[in-house]
């Protein structure tokens, strides 16, 4: 077909191939995404200063600084502290569940990544499984209720999954505009909030029976603290304290940078100084810098790249011209995006790769529709955060599908959590993006 480029051809022939080997191969999914950048270097698709250039970028420096500002405060024992002050006084089953999904939510401000996110969560878990062991449904519903939200309310923040960077990233590309912490926690924090909290109305009628709910719960908060091997008593220790104190120091200057006027990366690396001070910090330098992700943010990379290529080769534009959908009322156009945007992860598992393939596609297929790109590319990464239906589907569903010592859901409930969920999140999805974000600052034209 005439109209695309010879590199245009080249980028979506080696741009197919990867989306195949991350499909049906078990090929490193950092190794497929990297090999692919390097043949479009080779074929002169793209520069070496564009592979080197976002690995040095923006938003891998924000990345890195924000995990170890967490590696930092988690160090002091405040996220599962705070955690189980939130659970540990319940007394009723759904009152514990909605408190869990709280302290969840509350999570995504500061620990980046929903697999680091999942793992800090996972002592909760278990003491809360010891506390409630001779009521095993209670304990099956929570260890499906804590994945869930995880994933449902990393919307909540730019940080909440590398997808989301990638997402902007790639706006900023193509438009010359992303979204920055600010906007993006202002648009997904109380769609995380609502998200989270119905889903967990839906897995307590899923996994329990109202006599399970209706049964009073007699949690002693400082016995499960000791079981997670924490206390929630007395006053903050001054390490807690002072990580405290960094953490709201950086969410704050995140919020006001249209103030100050400092990006993102900077106050978070000013953070991540502060927090590995010696004798003022809470961890030392070289053990935060060692829980970074480097293979995730590697992936992050490629993909993006990728996604950069797609676009400036011409292909994403000859592509989402070619395809269908660029014609049509505004919420068919919506719901098809939103739709295959919530059932991706059935075919690629990765959230990050799932953002790479779909927003170089929505760009162009957005603007022919007169619908904002921003938008549309945000709702589409709103709903990605749907990835409920196979243990293998997420990192956090994985962690959780196989807790020794304590009963955890089966593949059923997966399965019977999603045919619920997926269309409720759908339509979720559907109602912000015409009726909640437009008054937020992202309307749809």
């Amino acid at each position: 077909m005439a109209g695309l480029s010879v590199h245009g051809w080249v980028t979506l022939g080696v741009f197919g191939v990867a989306v195949l080997l991350w499909m049906v191969t078990r090929l490193d999914d950092t190794f497929v995404g990297l090999s692919a950048v390097l043949v479009l270097v080779g074929a002169g698709v793209l520069t070496e200063g564009d592979l080197f250039s976002a690995l040095g970028g923006e938003a891998i420096w924000l990345l890195i600084a924000a995990f170890v500002l967490a590696a930092g405060l988690t160090a002091t024992g405040l996220p599962t502290r705070v955690a189980l002050a939130v659970c540990g006084r319940a007394r009723t089953v759904r009152g514990l569940a909605h408190r869990v999904t709280a302290a969840l939510v509350l999570t995504a401000l500061a620990i980046p990544a929903t697999s680091g996110r999942a793992a800090l969560a996972l002592p909760v878990f278990l003491a809360l499984a010891t506390t409630l062991a001779g009521r095993e449904r209670v304990v099956r519903a929570l260890a499906l209720l804590f994945p869930t939200v995880v994933l449902l309310s990393a919307v909540a923040t730019l940080t909440g999954a590398g997808a989301h960077v990638i997402t902007s990233q790639l706006l900023a590309d193509a438009t010359g505009s992303g979204i920055g912490y600010a906007h993006w926690l202002l648009l997904g924090f109380p769609f995380a909030v609502l998200s989270s909290h119905l889903a967990a109305e839906v897995v307590l009628l899923l996994m329990t029976r109202r006599a399970d709910r209706r049964q009073l719960l007699l949690l002693d908060p400082a016995h499960v603290a000791r079981l997670a091997g924490t206390t929630v008593t007395g006053p903050l220790t001054p390490r807690q304290r002072r990580a405290l104190g960094v953490l709201v120091l950086v969410v704050t200057a995140w919020c006001t940078e249209a103030l100050h006027g400092a990006s993102p990366a900077l106050v978070a690396l000013v953070g991540a100084a502060l927090i590995t001070t010696p004798k003022l910090g809470t961890a030392e330098f070289g053990a935060a810098l060692a829980s970074v992700p480097w293979s995730l943010l590697l992936f992050m990379v490629t993909t993006a790249v990728l996604g950069v290529a797609l676009t400036s080769s011409g292909a994403a534009a000859w592509l989402g011209g070619a395809l269908p959908g660029g014609t049509g009322d505004e919420l068919t156009f919506l719901a098809v995006v939103v739709g295959l945007s919530a059932a991706a992860h059935l075919v690629l598992q990765s959230r990050s790769a799932r953002s790479s393939v779909l927003v170089p596609l929505l760009i162009p297929l957005a603007t022919a529709a007169g619908l904002d790109p921003a938008a549309v590319a945000f709702a589409s990464t709103a709903a990605a955060g749907f990835c409920h239906t196979l243990p293998s589907s997420a990192k956090p569903v994985a962690l959780f599908a196989s807790v020794e010592g304590a009963p955890t859901y089966r593949r059923t409930d997966l399965l019977r959590l999603s045919a619920v969920l997926g269309p409720l999140t759908i339509l979720l999805v559907l109602a912000f993006a015409l009726a909640v974000w437009p008054v937020l600052g992202l309307p749809l034209r």
